[in-house]
């Protein structure tokens, strides 16, 4: 199993995952971590057009236009090996973007990457989907 997850240091899990710049990619072979390998994440940074939404509008729709489907899919495409990914606030729009790239989101409220991937790995983290936005 590989459990991709949102970060800008390798240690603390990102509290937005559009904003985070890597993925901590962690490789699980027989319920203990093997392997990590950071990868560069596509997310606001990337595509920031010096406006405060970001390129994208705010309301019922936000996440779910055309635009924002192709960045979701755009974020995935780094972790497509993978079958989790882990962050600690994620908007609705990117949570189902990942769901239908066959990446399992997991919203937690866990802080380091260490302890929720050991989560993940003992069947024990929660999804707080009550954090989407």
């Amino acid at each position: 199993m590989k459990i991709a997850v949102v970060t800008d240091d390798g240690t603390i899990i990102s509290q937005h995952f559009g904003r985070a710049q890597f993925y901590e990619v962690l490789s699980v072979e027989n319920g203990a971590i093997v392997k990590r390998e950071r990868r560069p994440k596509a997310g606001h940074h990337t595509f920031a057009t010096g406006d405060h939404d970001h390129g994208h509008e705010h309301g019922a729709s936000h996440g779910f236009d055309t635009a924002s489907v192709s960045k979701h899919n755009q974020m995935a495409e780094t972790i497509k090996d993978c079958q989790v990914v882990l962050a600690r606030g994620m908007g609705n729009g990117a949570y189902q973007g990942m769901l239908q790239n066959n990446i399992r989101p997991i919203v937690t409220d866990i802080r380091t990457i260490d302890e929720a991937a050991q989560a993940v790995i003992n069947g024990t983290i929660i999804d707080h989907t009550e954090k989407l936005h």
